[in-house]
């Protein structure tokens, strides 16, 4: 798209950025540092620890949880869903299974904290599973496919994310070792964790001995609410956790918790040679007449007047979802059609396949809820990934079993058996039977990709600027709901070696449902892959067809594992940059990678 007559353009930047999240602030902080002068451009508001989530504001539970003060609005932007191809899709008019962030920091401020690595196996996932199981056991319609990169060429980019936001944990495989006390299971790694794991809870106490009992490894789950206090390898401060569960959907006012408020803004907003936007939509990445080259961005201000960027490069660190929607609505990139499996853009959308169960115990066990924090939980990997044998079970995928103490916030936080009636006098018996006397233990499994599960353009529904928004179709699969009644069950077995004297599974069922929430981790759409037959971008992250247009985020993968998206999307950043720095400044406007 060339200039428009009436549009303002503005001088030209080395770099602009679309979104100031996790990977925004990181590609800025970094570029901005090489030298480079740098733009990023928010629809949202600024967001800052001291302003907007101080200590006497920030624990609001009817604000943040209930009235979603800091999630996207559906008159900002939203999608409709449907279930399969049969069905007309509908517009989401109210967020609830998922809940995209609105301003700067994006989803990384009101996340929980999980922060994983994948495993090795994630990564060649199709040729390690047809290996060992054949090709006829993937589920049909299946489009799994190997990740470009590999875990070892990961594992420095993880190591530095997880210092950057000084996670909390214990190492269990330092340098090929086995470490006691850590997880057995993950991929090899460097060093050990910035940080100590956080002070458990009762919950986390039982649930270890009951896993150990049973067999299982449990270990301290990866936390970005920290420990301790720590500086990072940029300068800045963390303080630690002091537990008040207000974590996920808050902003922390202790800066205790990983985010870019705590983690990176505070040395980004020094560099004389970066500057934010915010209250500013992009509308489109505009592109050279042959297309083949990113020329800047068109963006809407809060006023509505309408300003071009031109920039040498592009990089589009938005939500998965609207990197997505931000491609087709530019034209750049091939959109996917299920019916022919032609094409690229929308193809192997994958969601996560949370369940688990709670334990009622006895009024003499207090766990106290209350003294809880977002990360602060005991897990086990026996189950996730291919750590174990999926033949007899008919299914591929897994999940992690996680046993966490949250928060024990006074609206949300009130479970009760079922059956009991939703108000009432019984109910508020109830409530006061089972506060403070239940656990559970749940599981973050994975999401596959198929062929009939993708992302495109509704042909009927637009946004308020006129554009046509994103229609998702996707359910869960059987593959998946069997994976996790299997995992399920597991949950189950545990909470009754823990000794609770009631058990209630709640398994995953289908069709998926936009209402009750069930987690952030949209993923998939513009992945990245070996070659441009399956994917967006190149192991660089860089696209195929416009080399000075790179792409970040949860959007670039395959498929999504048995975990949080964010220490990979954190991994993924740095990779990207590192290949910016060394290779593509040196040879602007060129592939790094050949068709």
């Amino acid at each position: 798209m060339e200039w428009e007559a009436g549009m303002r353009r503005l001088p030209k930047k080395d770099v602009v950025i679309v979104g100031l999240g996790w990977t925004g602030s990181i590609m800025a902080y970094e570029l901005s540092r090489a030298g480079l002068d740098v733009v990023a451009i928010e629809r949202g508001p600024w967001r800052d620890t001291a302003a907007d989530y101080n200590l006497g504001t920030a624990p609001d539970e009817l604000r943040y949880a209930i009235r979603q003060d800091i999630f996207l609005r559906p008159a900002q932007d939203t999608q409709t869903a449907r279930n399969s191809l049969d069905q007309v899709a509908l517009p989401i008019r109210k967020y609830g299974s998922y809940l995209p962030g609105n301003g700067v920091g994006g989803a990384g401020v009101h996340w929980n904290g999980h922060t994983w690595r994948f495993m090795p196996s994630d990564f060649n996932l199709r040729s390690h599973l047809t290996g060992r199981y054949g090709e006829g056991f993937l589920p049909e319609g299946s489009t799994i496919q190997d990740w470009p990169v590999s875990y070892d060429e990961l594992e420095p980019h993880y190591d530095f994310f997880e210092k950057v936001c000084g996670i909390s944990g214990k190492a269990g495989n330092l340098r090929g070792a086995i470490q006691p006390g850590g997880n057995p299971f993950e991929g090899w790694r460097s060093d050990e964790y910035p940080t100590r794991p956080l002070r458990m809870n009762l919950a986390q106490t039982m649930f270890e001995k009951a896993a150990t009992d049973l067999g299982l490894h449990p270990f301290p789950l990866p936390s970005g609410n920290i420990s301790e206090p720590y500086t990072n390898p940029y300068g800045v401060r963390l303080a630690p956790c002091t537990y008040c569960g207000f974590c996920e959907w808050f902003g922390c006012a202790n800066y205790s918790k990983s985010s870019p408020q705590t983690c990176v803004l505070p040395v980004l907003m020094r560099q004389p040679n970066f500057e934010a936007r915010t209250l500013c939509e992009v509308t489109r990445i505009n592109t050279s007449r042959d297309g083949r080259m990113a020329t800047g961005v068109t963006y809407v201000d809060s006023s509505g007047e309408e300003w071009e960027q031109p920039a040498e490069i592009v990089l589009l660190c938005a939500y998965a979802l609207f990197n997505v929607r931000l491609l087709m609505l530019s034209g750049i990139g091939r959109q996917y059609d299920p019916a022919t499996g032609e094409g690229t853009l929308g193809r192997n959308y994958a969601y996560q396949t949370n369940a688990g169960s709670v334990g009622y115990f006895s009024r003499d066990t207090h766990f106290n809820p209350f003294a809880g924090a977002g990360s602060l939980g005991m897990m086990a990997d026996d189950y996730n990934g291919d750590v174990f044998d999926h033949g007899p079970h008919g299914f591929i995928g897994g999940a992690n079993l996680n046993c966490t103490t949250t928060n024990g916030r006074p609206i949300m936080s009130r479970p009760v058996p079922p059956g009991t009636p939703r108000w009432g006098a019984q109910w508020k018996r109830a409530t006061a039977e089972t506060y403070g006397h239940t656990a559970n233990v749940g599981s973050q499994g994975s999401s596959y990709s198929y062929r009939d599960v993708y992302l495109d353009l509704d042909p009927t529904y637009t946004d308020r600027l006129g554009r046509p928004l994103m229609r998702m179709t996707f359910d869960f699969k059987e593959n998946e709901l069997k994976m996790s009644r299997f995992i399920v069950d597991r949950t189950a077995e545990i909470l009754q070696a823990m000794g609770a004297e009631r058990i209630v599974k709640n398994n995953k069922s289908g069709p998926w449902s936009v209402v009750p929430y069930q987690t952030t981790h949209n993923t998939g759409g513009a992945v990245m892959g070996h070659t441009p037959r399956d994917s967006v971008v190149n192991r660089y992250t860089q696209h195929w067809d416009v080399p000075n247009l790179f792409v970040s985020g949860a959007c670039l993968f395959p498929q999504n594992a048995g975990y949080n998206p964010t220490g990979t999307v954190g991994a993924l950043t740095y990779w990207a940059l590192d290949a910016i720095k060394t290779r593509y400044l040196r040879n602007p406007g060129q592939p790094m990678v050949q068709a």
